[in-house]
């Protein structure tokens, strides 16, 4: 059962109120199925958004945030648990390690590259953790496109970019989440070696 889930939002709200709401529905869908949040730690934003459903629904929030955020007074520090670290990348590797699942939210370039590091994690079989976008509005609908480009063009292997989950329903994300089946590394690292023969 992958019920620790992280989610990778912005430090922004955004210009719709269709982002709040969306994010507000993945909360209390999440406590609803029995899921814990992991999140960045911050108490602005859509992080505050999400964290701020999930305790309200007496749900477990557990942040993770660098001293430097810390001391700039962005951090949440009435959620569950908030663990203070020393750099964004160890914050990253703590989420990593604490998590079962992962979900990417509408964000900027924080969030795209937490999203990108699970991927090439889960792509290598360090992880074996399911990614999940949560596409409101369709706002990575540009991002699937350029993935999409990088699949024709022979840089992202096909069983890769339809192992990352897409969708703007929470509950089906979340049952996704739970069906998820890794790529065997065996089978794309023997295509990439053939590629020079």
């Amino acid at each position: 059962m992958r019920n620790k889930i992280c989610v990778f939002c912005g430090s922004s709200m955004g210009f719709d109120n269709i982002y709040r709401q969306k994010a507000e529905l993945l909360a209390n869908t999440m406590f609803e199925k029995g899921c814990e949040l992991y999140y960045g730690g911050g108490s602005v934003g859509l992080m505050k958004i999400i964290a701020d459903t999930m305790l309200k629904r007496g749900g477990t929030v557990v942040g993770v945030i660098p001293t430097y955020l810390l001391d700039m007074e962005v951090g949440y520090k009435d959620i569950t648990q908030l663990v203070e670290v020393e750099t964004m990348a160890e914050r990253k590797t703590r989420l990593e390690e604490l998590s079962d699942a992962f979900i990417a939210l509408p964000g900027g370039f924080g969030t795209m590259d937490e999203l990108f590091e699970v991927l090439v994690l889960s792509q290598l079989r360090i992880i074996d953790k399911p990614v999940a976008l949560y596409n409101i509005n369709g706002y990575y609908d540009s991002l699937l496109q350029f993935m999409n480009h990088a699949v024709t063009e022979g840089y992202v292997s096909r069983e890769h970019r339809d192992n990352l989950i897409v969708s703007n329903d929470p509950n089906e994300i979340l049952e996704r989440l739970q069906q998820f089946k890794p790529v065997e590394i065996s089978k794309w690292v023997d295509d990439i070696k053939n590629e020079i023969k």
